[in-house]
């Protein structure tokens, strides 16, 4: 699917090193995505004031300052102000599923709290959320459900977040000799 259809479909995917968008500032990208979201829903679309009300929440979610909506989308960023523009975008866009590709990569130890607040924040009982990651780190501050460790594309193992624990202390090879 483009991206454009994940979107309408309430999909929502997240990029281990998402992309700048230079000359398109995050308040029109957010705006415009929100709007084509609520139309696909049947919902009345909002104007500038109303988007702003109901962005401006959003911004303490992820610890992000409200200068962030006028800068272009990424441009400039570090890691972390990526990763948190990026948990902005699911926050304002209200996907039914989230798939977050590696987002601790490339976090320093503040980024990574800010990040995680934020996904266990937009967690609820009708919405799901994918996470990828290579390190348990994340794992210990944002609960999972369900951990599937996968090798050539298939799961070959699933656990409860014990299972990140026997992975990170023996590796990969006691989890596909198991």
């Amino acid at each position: 699917m483009e991206p454009e259809e994940r979107s309408l479909a309430g999909l929502f995917m997240s990029f281990q090193s998402p992309v700048e968008i230079p000359g398109v500032n995050n308040i029109d990208f957010l705006h415009m995505a929100y709007n084509a979201r609520r139309k696909k829903l049947g919902e009345p679309e909002l104007g500038p004031l109303e988007f702003y009300a109901y962005i401006y929440p959003k911004l303490d979610l992820v610890n992000m300052k409200t200068d962030f909506l006028n800068r272009n989308v990424n441009e400039g960023f570090s890691g972390g102000e990526r990763k948190r523009n990026e948990i902005l975008q699911l926050a304002v866009l209200g996907a039914d599923l989230a798939i977050l590709d590696e987002i601790d990569s490339g976090l320093d130890v503040d980024a990574l709290r800010d990040v995680a607040k934020a996904v266990n924040g937009l967690l609820t009982p009708t919405n799901s959320v994918l996470m990828i990651t290579h390190y348990r780190r994340l794992l210990e501050v944002i609960k999972p459900t369900f951990i599937h460790i996968m090798e050539n594309g298939r799961i070959i193992k699933t656990g409860d977040s014990s299972l990140a624990k026997v992975l990170e202390e023996k590796g990969y090879t006691a989890i596909s000799a198991a």
